[in-house]
């Protein structure tokens, strides 16, 4: 399972319903983009130092998923599929979705843009 944004920010405070889905993947990942995200986001908090520990010690247990050129193609195919729907998505959901399709994983996220995207499974709590 990969995790967008909202399911890492989710399972960092301990939302028993995330909790409970990310504890029964036997492979958890999270895109590159999302880090990113999250880390701006942490960097913005108040408890900045205790999100960092955890994310230090949380990101070691699982896979962080790099984008490659593989992942350019299922980014174009996506982003064509999106926008002769006239329903495209943000850029940095893009890539998370292109993610998911490389490597066959659904995708924990509260985003229902996500359903949007063919061949996606999204995963909500």
């Amino acid at each position: 399972m990969i995790l967008d944004t909202n399911a890492l920010s989710a399972v960092a405070d301990g939302e028993d319903s995330a909790m409970k889905l990310v504890a029964r993947v036997e492979r958890l990942a999270v895109p590159v983009i999302v880090l990113g995200e999250y880390r701006l986001g942490i960097a913005q908090s108040r408890q900045r130092a205790s999100y960092e520990s955890w994310l230090h010690e949380w990101i070691a247990a699982v896979s962080v998923l790099d984008i490659n050129e593989e992942t350019t193609h299922s980014y174009a195919a996506i982003g064509l599929q999106l926008k002769k729907k006239g329903r495209p998505i943000p850029a940095n959901d893009l890539w998370v979705a292109a993610l998911c399709r490389q490597h066959s994983l659904p995708l924990l996220s509260r985003d229902c843009h996500f359903d949007l995207v063919p061949g996606l499974r999204r995963l909500g709590w």
